[in-house]
């Protein structure tokens, strides 16, 4: 079958990126600096998760863009000191990566990232259902 369209790839991705971003990822979670996070995401990027549901009662569950991603991740931060992730799996798409990993309750979760280049312009924080999506009600101010 001949692809007749004259839309450019957004990202050659390969597995090398992919796994150098996810060892990255999880440092700079690790290291609880928020712009050591934020570096490798676009100025516009959308992030999706069921904790931004419940943390600022918004149904939508987005984030539009690095400041209020800022926010949303800073915060988090600063109420969950004991946050560390391992990351146990690394999955690669056209322009996407998907990071498996374990939170610090033994929760699995996936960080599924849409790359624009080489940063992130799109991300959603998958969970299980049950005890790993019931965990939200923790993050109540």
């Amino acid at each position: 079958m001949t692809r007749t369209t004259s839309m450019p790839s957004v990202c050659a991705m390969n597995a090398e990126f992919a796994l150098r971003f996810a060892e990255e990822w999880q440092a700079a979670w690790n290291s609880h600096d928020v712009e050591r996070i934020l570096v490798h995401y676009t100025d516009d990027v959308v992030f999706q998760s069921p904790y931004i549901v419940h943390r600022f009662q918004d149904p939508a569950g987005e984030v539009d863009g690095k400041e209020e991603l800022r926010n949303y991740w800073g915060t988090g931060l600063e109420q969950q000191s004991d946050l560390h992730f391992t990351v146990e799996d690394v999955r690669v798409s056209v322009d996407t990566v998907v990071i498996n990993y374990r939170n610090q309750h033994g929760h699995s979760v996936s960080e599924v990232l849409r790359f624009r280049g080489e940063l992130v312009s799109w991300g959603c924080g998958a969970y299980a259902p049950g005890d790993s999506l019931a965990a939200t009600r923790s993050l109540d101010r």
